[in-house]
């Protein structure tokens, strides 16, 4: 199910996200890293870091909660420039409600095979009110 959601989401393809893990609270999103996703300096653009946080955030939680959900909100914060292969977002929900989830995600670049942290972000996972 994880890799239709994802598959239904047009950026996500655009820049070739991969779910890689997804069990209830935890997800790994990876996502390629190409000159396509680059800013001006050589490393990855904060708004692909935020979109593989931000994803990852929102599986973790949905899992958590097991309906359909958005983002309420998130914070990111980036530690090193993403320079590498590969971005890797693991997160986890840290703590689930009957109507939100709170989840936290590592960010890291993998560069010749090694990962280093590289952003961590923390968000609040809602659940959809149900269809009318």
């Amino acid at each position: 199910m994880g890799r239709d959601v994802l598959a239904k989401q047009p950026f996500s393809q655009l820049i070739g996200a991969e779910l890689a893990a997804l069990s209830p609270g935890r997800c790994e999103l990876q996502v390629p890293i190409g000159e396509s996703v680059k800013q001006q300096h050589g490393f990855v653009h904060g708004g692909v870091l935020s979109y593989a946080a931000d994803n990852a955030l929102t599986y973790a939680g949905g899992t958590a909660l097991r309906v359909p959900v958005v983002t309420s909100e998130f914070k990111i914060n980036y530690l090193r420039p993403a320079i590498g292969e590969r971005l890797i977002a693991r997160a986890e929900a840290v703590h689930t409600g009957k109507s939100q989830a709170v989840c936290r995600c590592d960010v890291f670049v993998v560069h010749e095979g090694v990962e280093k942290l590289c952003a961590v972000a923390q968000g609040t996972i809602a659940a959809l009110p149900p269809r009318a």
